[in-house]
């Protein structure tokens, strides 16, 4: 099923189950209808993402590290984006969207707050940027060539699915009609 919007994505992203480690013990705990069973200090849980990131704000939990995207990862992401061909699509979680927004978001507030984290915001903001042009490109090509293989679509993306079939159809779509015109000419 593809969704429709990012912001579904989004929802869907907040309900996904993600590891936290508990920085102090807390008994049970009711947010928004639902309850925690109680919280022991050093222990791993498992819990949605929205509620972990209420227990985060809330200075009793915090994400595990390999449930975070970080500058090193989107290094890395950037890096083999960069070199690899334009039908090439490095694996991406089915989430990093969500979590790239979150990530930027994070640290955009850190910079508000400490002025010196102003240059670690901006290099995460234009290594991003620079991640999401090259994959559009790449998205864009494929989307200009014929249907593709579900091979070649493995490393998308719900959301870059649902930008490449919108894509494909509209330039399908095109090309049929020129084509059409220029056999009835």
């Amino acid at each position: 099923m593809t969704r429709k919007s990012i912001k579904d994505e989004d929802f869907v992203f907040e309900n996904t189950p993600v590891k936290i480690v508990v920085n102090r013990s807390c008994p049970e705990i009711e947010l928004a209808g639902l309850k925690t069973e109680a919280l022991q200090e050093g222990k791993e849980y498992e819990v949605m993402f929205w509620v972990a990131d209420e227990l985060e704000k809330a200075g009793i939990a915090r994400l595990r590290e390999e449930e975070l995207l970080d500058a090193v990862k989107l290094y890395k992401l950037h890096w083999k984006e960069r070199v690899q061909s334009v039908k090439q699509f490095s694996p991406l979680l089915e989430d990093f969207y969500p979590r790239l927004r979150r990530y930027l978001s994070r640290l955009k507030e850190d910079a508000v707050k400490n002025p010196e984290k102003m240059k670690e915001n901006d290099r995460a903001s234009r290594l991003s940027r620079d991640v999401v042009n090259c994959r559009l490109k790449k998205i864009v090509s494929l989307a200009s060539a014929p249907a593709q293989t579900n091979q070649f679509l493995k490393n998308l993306t719900r959301e870059e699915r649902a930008i490449y079939e919108r894509l494909h159809t509209i330039i399908s779509e095109w090309r049929t009609k020129i084509l059409k015109m220029e056999a009835e000419s």
